[in-house]
């Protein structure tokens, strides 16, 4: 996935600070426009899951690059 508008490296920090960090940088988003984040916390990966459910972004993908975690989220 290389189209998104901002990316958010959270690289080291540990649960739930991606999820806060993206959460801060999603909010000077525009509707449709796409949030890379990448983490190295493997608990990442159900947060972000939950994370979108509940504020009903959408996870457009999530997957692993270089023993990271990244993610591609949609802001609705």
């Amino acid at each position: 996935m290389s189209e998104f508008d901002t990316e958010l490296d959270a690289s080291g920090l540990n649960c739930p600070l991606p999820i806060l960090r993206c959460k801060k940088a999603m909010n000077g988003m525009e509707v449709g426009e796409v949030i890379k984040v990448i983490a190295t916390d493997p608990g990442a990966v159900k947060d972000f899951e939950a994370y979108c459910k509940q504020t009903g972004h959408e996870l457009v993908s999530s997957g692993e690059e270089a023993g990271k975690f990244v993610f591609a989220i949609k802001k609705n």
